[in-house]
């Protein structure tokens, strides 16, 4: 139960970053 809450608050915190990695990826995964 406690990792879930510490992904949560992880996946909260970097949730802008997250997405802007993964858009990033997706628009070239090609490129690492």
């Amino acid at each position: 139960i406690w990792r879930d809450h510490r992904v949560e608050r992880i996946w909260d915190g970097t949730s802008e970053i997250q997405r802007h990695i993964i858009s990033r990826a997706m628009l070239r995964p090609h490129e690492s």
